[in-house]
C-alpha cells in the first residue's frame, strides 16, 4: 500500500527504494554531526597547540560531565521528536503540533531544573573523577561556562529534530555549517587574542550554537510552518504529555546511562596522569569522526522507523535495519583499512603534542577500537529502532549493561592492566550489549508481526 506522499517532506521516508531514502536523508545528517563535533575539535585543536598538553588535559578532564549534559540533551529531544515524527506518517497534523506544545512546555521545564541544580555539584563531580589538582581549576571554568547555557544546547537538540522528524535533514546542517565557522573565529579570538583560556573555547561554543538555534527558529517561521503550534495546542492532554515524556526521558535516561559510564570509565584515565589524558582526548575527538556515518545512520533509522511505525509500515522498518547493518559493514571495512596506518599521524596532527606518550597512546587506541565499530554498527540501529516503535524500557537496559562493565572495568582491570584496559573497555562490554540489543529487536512481537509484509514487498 502506497502512503500518500507529505508535502512538508523534503525526503519521502513512507514509499519508494528504503535504502536510497535512507541515504539521501542520512547525508546531511552526516555532515551535520561533522560540523557539530567541529565544535569541540577545534578547541582541542586551538588549546593544545596553543596552550599545550596541561590545557588540553584540563578540557579533557570535564568531557565525561560535558558528554552526560550533551547526551541528556540530544537524548530528550530525540525522544521527543520520536513521537512527532510518529504523527507525521500517521498523517494527523494536529497531533503533530500538540506533540511540538508539549515538547516546548516539556524542554523549557527541563532545561530551568538542570541549569540550576548542576551549578551546586560540577566542582564536587570533579573530584568525585580524580581530577589532578593541577588541572581542575581550568577543568571548572570550562565546564561550568557550558553548564550555565545548556538551554541553548537543548533548543538546537530539540529544533533540529523536529526538522528531521518531517523529513528535513537538510537544513539542520546549513545553519550547523554557519555557526561552525563562527565558532572556529570565536575560539582564535577568545583563546589567542583575548587570552581567555580554556574558558574562551567554552564561550565560542555557546554563542556559535545560540545562532544555529535563532536559524531555525527563523526557517521554521517561514517554510516549516507545521511544526507552529497554536494556542490550543498547549492544552493539557495527558495521555500525550505521558507518552512524551516517557519516551523523551527514555532516550535521555538512555544516553545519560551510557555518559555516566564513560565519566565512571573518565575516573579511572585520570588516574594515569595528565599525559595518558591528553593522549585519550585526542584518540576520542578523532574517535567521535569515526563515529559520526554511523550516527547518522542511527539517526536516520530513527526517524523512518518512526514515521513508518506511524503508517503501520513493519515491512519496511525490517528491510531499513538490515539496510542499516550492512551500511555497518561497508563503513566499517573503509575506516579500518584508513586508520591502522595513519592514527599516529592522526594523533599529533589533533593534540600538537610531541610527546611519545601521548601519541602511541592514543593512536593504539584508534588502532584497537577502529574494526571494533562493526560492533556498534549492530548495536545503535537495533537500540534506536526499539526506541522508535515504543521499547522504551530494553534499551535502557544495553545502557545499564555498559554502566556496569565500565565500572567493573574502573575497579579491577584498569588498576593492573592501566591504560591498555581503558583501550579494551568499550568494545568488550559493546558485545554484551549486543546480545540483548539483536534478540530484543528480532524477537520483538511488533517486529516479528511484519516478517510476511516484508516478503511480499518489492526489492530494491
Amino acid at each position: 500500500m502506497k502512503i500518500m506522499t507529505r508535502k512538508n517532506a523534503s525526503v519521502d521516508l513512507l514509499n519508494g527504494p528504503i535504502l536510497k531514502s535512507m541515504l539521501t536523508f542520512a547525508i546531511p545528517i552526516l555532515f551535520s554531526g561533522i560540523f557539530q563535533q567541529l565544535y569541540n575539535t577545534m578547541d582541542t585543536v586551538i588549546i593544545g597547540h596553543t596552550l599545550g598538553d596541561e590545557a588540553l588535559a584540563a578540557m579533557g578532564a570535564a568531557a565525561a560531565i560535558f558528554d552526560l549534559l550533551t547526551g541528556f540533551a540530544l537524548g530528550i529531544g530525540t525522544g521527543l521528536a520520536i513521537v512527532t515524527a510518529r504523527s507525521f506518517g500517521s498523517g494527523d497534523d494536529e497531533q503533530l503540533k500538540r506533540s511540538v506544545a508539549a515538547s516546548l512546555v516539556i524542554g523549557v521545564c527541563v532545561t530551568a531544573v538542570i541549569t540550576i541544580g548542576v551549578q551546586f555539584i560540577l566542582y564536587p563531580f570533579l573530584e568525585v573523577l580524580h581530577t589532578p589538582s593541577e588541572i581542575i581549576g581550568e577543568s571548572y571554568a570550562y565546564i561550568s561556562t557550558i553548564t550555565l547555557f545548556i538551554g541553548v544546547m537543548f533548543a538546537y537538540n530539540l529544533c533540529a529534530g523536529l526538522l528531521r522528524a518531517i523529513g528535513n535533514s537538510v537544513m539542520p546542517l546549513v545553519f550547523l555549517i554557519l555557526s561552525s565557522l563562527l565558532n572556529i573565529m570565536l575560539d582564535l579570538v577568545f583563546i589567542t587574542q583575548l587570552h581567555m583560556g580554556v574558558r574562551g573555547a567554552a564561550v565560542a561554543t555557546v554563542i556559535a550554537q545560540a545562532i544555529s538555534v535563532a536559524a531555525c527558529l527563523f526557517y521554521i517561521g517561514k517554510r516549516a510552518k507545521i511544526l507552529i503550534p497554536q494556542r490550543k495546542h498547549f492544552v493539557w492532554d495527558k495521555e500525550l504529555y505521558q507518552e512524551m515524556l516517557a519516551q523523551g526521558f527514555a532516550m535521555a535516561l538512555m544516553s545519560s546511562i551510557v555518559n555516566a559510564g564513560s565519566a565512571v570509565l573518565q575516573s579511572g584515565i585520570n588516574g594515569l596522569g595528565y599525559l595518558v589524558i591528553a593522549g585519550h582526548v585526542a584518540a576520542r575527538k578523532l574517535f567521535s569522526f569515526l563515529m559520526m556515518p554511523y550516527m547518522a545512520v542511527s539517526q536516520t533509522l530513527s526517524t523512518f522507523v518512526a514515521q513508518n511505525y506511524g503508517a503501520g509500515q513493519m515491512g519496511r522498518i525490517r528491510r531499513s535495519v538490515k539496510y542499516s547493518y550492512l551500511c555497518g559493514a561497508v563503513l566499517t571495512a573503509v575506516i579500518t583499512l584508513f586508520t591502522l596506518p595513519l592514527a599516529p599521524w592522526m594523533v599529533r596532527l589533533l593534540s600538537g603534542s610531541a610527546e611519545t606518550v601521548v601519541i602511541e597512546n592514543g593512536a593504539l587506541y584508534l588502532r584497537v577500537v577502529a574494526p571494533c565499530l562493526m560492533i556498534l554498527a549492530l548495536l545503535n540501529p537495533s537500540r534506536f529502532a526499539l526506541q522508535s516503535i515504543g521499547n522504551k524500557i530494553l534499551p535502557i537496559v544495553s545502557s545499564v549493561i555498559e554502566l556496569i562493565g565500565k565500572y567493573l572495568f574502573v575497579l579491577f582491570l584498569i588498576p593492573r592492566f592501566q591504560y591498555m584496559a581503558v583501550i579494551f573497555c568499550e568494545p568488550v562490554i559493546w558485545l554484551f550489549m549486543d546480545i540483548e540489543l539483536l534478540w530484543a529487536f528480532w524477537r520483538n512481537p511488533k517486529v516479528l508481526a511484519g516478517k510476511q509484509e516484508e516478503k511480499q514487498e518489492v526489492k530494491v
